[in-house]
Parts: structure tokens; sequence; C-alpha cells
């Protein structure tokens, strides 16, 4: 099997760290989720089981839903306005978006991902509504560093204003500061809105770790390590949640060597390789985490205060 290379040299580079006597190897990167269309197919496969779609995408869509009225007042400074889809996924988190500003605006719709399958999907579902121009050019497979590109390039006489969509809880595999100087530095002072949805920690751990110890999760997550070589029977999905975050680990069963070019990788028996973080802030802190970089932060909590949607201009 071809070992893939990014994920190897990752490896290679991090190296490992002790737990007691565990080796802990931690490549929990989420750029690494999504290097193959089976990899992407198979979080979408995870996106929409009814178990995520109960806990993760129908609260947002729900809030977004009851929200969108104060929002869009709140946003909408002309007829026009830039639509920046962060984390696209297959474009569905945009949708209640998109259905409520295209009955007030003039609506451009820009898909970012840094998987191009993702990019795809979101664009062909989101022509399929025919609601606005949907926009194609080569910064849609991005990441956060060309953000700024994006802006500027969206940004013309006719369309002023951008929306940055970062729904989902996407933040969640970030620790917060690595994108929050990003984006902001990617909005204008004074047109530029971002709308975030996140996942909150006012939830029962064991029931978080619970949600993650699922058949799709490991179909998921475990394709990171079968990308490298590594058998699906050699491994055993672990998931803990220590420091207000989720840990995705698996536990090898067996001695595996892996050789890449002229380098070699010998795991033990016993070795555990973090493959996902996924934190959970709590409203405080997020709170306080989001003002460093926002003078104006509106935040809409549901009612068990498990789920927030926050509008943030710089």
């Amino acid at each position: 099997m071809q070992v893939n290379d990014l994920i190897f040299k990752e490896l290679i580079k991090r190296g490992y760290s002790l737990e007691g006597k565990t080796r802990i190897w931690n490549i929990a990167d989420s750029k690494l989720w999504y290097l193959t269309s089976e990899q992407a197919q198979a979080y979408l496969n995870l996106e929409n089981s009814t178990d995520y779609k109960k806990a993760m995408f129908d609260v947002e869509i729900q809030m977004l839903k009851k929200n969108m009225t104060d929002i869009s007042e709140r946003v909408l400074n002309g007829g026009t306005v830039n639509i920046i889809d962060i984390g696209c996924g297959d474009g569905k988190k945009a949708v209640p978006v998109i259905d409520y500003l295209n009955e007030i605006a003039k609506i451009r719709y820009c898909p970012i991902d840094i998987s191009s399958y993702m990019v795809s999907a979101a664009i062909e579902k989101i022509k399929k509504l025919n609601k606005g121009e949907v926009v194609q050019f080569k910064w849609n497979i991005s990441d956060f560093d060309n953000l700024e590109n994006v802006s500027l390039l969206l940004r013309d006489a006719e369309y002023r204003q951008n929306l940055f969509l970062f729904l989902g809880s996407t933040i969640s595999n970030f620790e917060i500061h690595e994108v929050m100087y990003e984006i902001m530095e990617a909005m204008d002072t004074s047109e530029d809105y971002l709308l975030m949805g996140v996942a909150l920690s006012n939830v029962i751990p064991e029931e978080i770790v619970k949600s993650y110890n699922s058949p799709l999760v490991d179909n998921f997550l475990s394709k990171v390590l079968t990308e490298i070589g590594i058998k699906k029977e050699d491994i055993e999905l672990n998931v803990r949640y220590r420091r207000s975050r989720v840990e995705v680990l698996y536990n090898l069963k067996k001695d595996i060597r892996l050789d890449f070019g002229d380098q070699t990788i010998y795991f033990m028996k016993g070795d555990q390789i973090l493959v996902a973080v996924s934190y959970r802030y709590n409203e405080k802190d997020l709170k306080k985490a989001i003002r460093i970089y926002f003078k104006n932060a509106k935040f809409y909590l549901n009612e068990d205060k498990t789920w927030t949607l926050i509008l943030c201009k710089k």
C-alpha cells in the first residue's frame, strides 16, 4: 500500500511523548482528516448520521432560524453581501443563512475548505438552491492563511461587504487563538462580520465520550492511520475527555514497522496515536477569548447553554 507522505512526515517530525510508560504519538491535526476523497466522504457519513445531526447540526439550524432576523438587521448595510463559508463541508451549514438573506439581499456564496472534495460538494449543493451566485476560483481550496486573499478578491464595487461563516463548531478542532487572528485580519473594520457556531462545555463529559465512541467516528478517523499502511484490525479506538477537550486515540495491538523512503518508524504494542482533539469552551472563557480579537461580539445562547452563535465585528 502507498504510504501517505504528509501523515508519515508528521509522525517523524513530532515523534512521541511519554505518559508513564506509554508512548503517545500526537498527529492531531484536522488537515490530515480530509487528504483523500474517501476520508472526506467518511466525515460526511458521520455528519449525516442521526446522532451527529441531533447533537451538532439540528441545534445550530434551529438557532439560526430563530435568530437570523436579528443577525441580518445587524449585519446588512446594503443590498449585497459575500458569504464566505469557512470549513464549508458539503455546504449544508450555510443553507439557513442563504435561505434567509436571499430574501432581502443579493448574495454571492464562496465555500472555503482544505478539502477539494468538500468544496465540490458545497458548490454543487448551493448551486441547486439557485439563490445567488456561487464563486469558484483557486482560493476555494484553502486554509486560514489565505483568507485575507479571499476577502480582498471578493470585495468589489458591487459586493463591498463580507459575512464570514464559521459554523458547525469547526472552531472546536483548533486552539482558538490559532484561527481567530487569521479571520480577524481578513475582515474589513467597517463592513465585515463573522458568524460562528460553537458547542459549549456545559455537557456531561461521559456523554461526550459516549458520542465519540461510535463506528462512524472510528471509520472516519481510523483512515488517518490506514493511509500510512496500518491495518484497521491492528488498532483500537480509545476516547477520553480531559483538559476541557475530547481526545481520540488509537491503541496499537501489535508491534508495527513503517517504512517510507529511507526512513523507518517502529511502533510498539501498547503505543497510542492521538489523531483528533475537540475543544469544549465554557461560556466565560469563550467570551474572554473572542473579545481579544473583536470589540463587538453578540452571543446567542440556546436554553441549556450547550451551544452558542456568535456574531463578531472588529
